[in-house]
């Protein structure tokens, strides 16, 4: 499976920012020591030599863009809109299982409920669109409007990710 997930970084300039991105990415696949891999692999928007990822995949996305920028803005969005809207189909799916199973039905993991509890708690991964430049999950708005806040020349990443 394909997504795309955004790094918010700080730089001075666009080569600077996709540069701290693609750290960022490295982390998340493993590419760096002590690492734990979340996603298979990365394909920013800067490459051309591939036919299944990147722009291939979801057509011309900025390399990466000022969050305060029009692109910037709509690449935000798009990210913070996809966690909440990931966060809200599985904590549905969590609720109808407390609903509809039993404890020991849970535990089996039933209709995949228990996969819907780890997706509620996850830190990153499938269901984390939006990364700061520590590879740690924004899954809430506050962090992401501290982020913002505390930011001078903060910039926004897309890449690619296969998991």
């Amino acid at each position: 499976m394909h997504m795309v997930i955004h790094a918010l970084v700080e730089a001075s300039t666009q080569e600077d920012a996709l540069a701290t991105g693609k750290t960022v990415f490295d982390r998340l696949v493993g590419a760096v020591l002590h690492a734990n891999p979340v996603f298979d692999y990365y394909v920013t928007f800067d490459e051309d030599g591939t036919t299944v990822s990147g722009t291939a995949r979801w057509g011309q996305l900025p390399v990466a863009a000022p969050v305060d920028s029009a692109a910037g803005e709509k690449l935000l969005k798009r990210g913070w809109n996809a966690t909440k809207e990931e966060f809200q189909r599985n904590l549905d799916r969590v609720k109808e299982a407390l609903d509809e199973h039993s404890d020991e039905e849970i535990m089996r993991d039933t209709d995949l409920a228990r996969h819907a509890f780890h997706q509620v708690g996850a830190y990153d991964g499938p269901t984390v669109f939006l990364y700061d430049e520590h590879a740690s999950g924004i899954r809430h708005r506050d962090k992401l409007d501290r982020l913002l806040d505390e930011s001078e020349d903060l910039w926004i990443v897309p890449a690619d990710v296969h998991y």
